[in-house]
């Protein structure tokens, strides 16, 4: 779930957490996150971090997103980084994004999780910040075959001061040993919801991810649509616990 300054007419969503991608849009910009937009309950471990990065395209233009995050203990997930959107006419955009996300249930052998993340995103151009707060339930079914993820969050808009409720519905089928498939729609209590499909795959087990979606606002049109790839990486453990 995330926030940033791109805008509405000119980007469409992108990947991961609703509350930031709900953000961005409730902002009049274009969404983001990674892999997909829907966020799962879960963080990486203390003493892990990990890398998502990816490229969306649109008619618009393309954004370009990195978001490490980090486990330095206390239970807590902070993540910190931005993203650039190049619009035809050599327009260029800016954000800069820092969250904190905290688990509130763990996905255990009772097949649900629940955490809590809290952030904002300060707009380059603007010169406004976007605050948010979200909370993401995980079902796992099937021996965790497949994962049915769900948000609900809040955003509160900088610029107009305008406040929003952003919700989210995922799914994630381990259709092989390493290779998922995706699907959700996303949206906001003003405004078309959005949807997206895509592929997950594990190029080195556990350490590199390759992830690859299409998606449209509901009624948008063929100048809505985009197209997204993105890689995770999950470093070795800096320390152990």
């Amino acid at each position: 779930m995330r926030i940033l300054p791109f805008p509405r007419a000119r980007g469409v969503p992108a990947w991961r957490p609703v509350g930031l991608a709900c953000a961005w849009l409730a902002s009049g910009s274009a969404q983001a996150g990674s892999p997909m937009v829907v966020d799962d309950a879960g963080i990486v471990e203390p003493g892990h971090c990990q890398l998502e990065t990816w490229v969306q395209r649109a008619r618009s233009g393309t954004e370009v997103w990195a978001l490490p995050a980090c486990n330095f203990g206390r239970g807590v997930e902070l993540t910190v980084g931005g993203a650039t959107f190049a619009a035809r006419g050599a327009r260029i955009d800016s954000g800069v994004l820092v969250q904190a996300k905290t688990t509130l249930r763990p996905l255990d052998d009772a097949g649900w999780g629940l955490a809590l993340a809290v952030g904002g995103v300060r707009h380059v151009n603007a010169g406004t910040t976007d605050a948010y707060d979200y909370v993401p339930a995980t079902l796992s079914l099937a021996g965790d075959a497949l994962l049915i993820h769900a948000n609900l969050g809040w955003v509160r808009e900088g610029g107009s001061h305008r406040d929003r409720l952003s919700w989210g519905l995922g799914s994630e089928w381990q259709w092989h040993q390493r290779t998922s498939l995706l699907a959700e729609t996303f949206g906001q209590s003003a405004g078309r919801p959005s949807w997206q499909v895509g592929v997950r795959h594990w190029l080195l087990p556990q350490r590199l991810q390759l992830d690859a979606t299409c998606g449209d606002r509901l009624g948008g049109g063929a100048g809505q649509r985009w197209v997204a790839i993105g890689l995770r990486w999950l470093p070795k453990p800096w320390r152990s616990g």
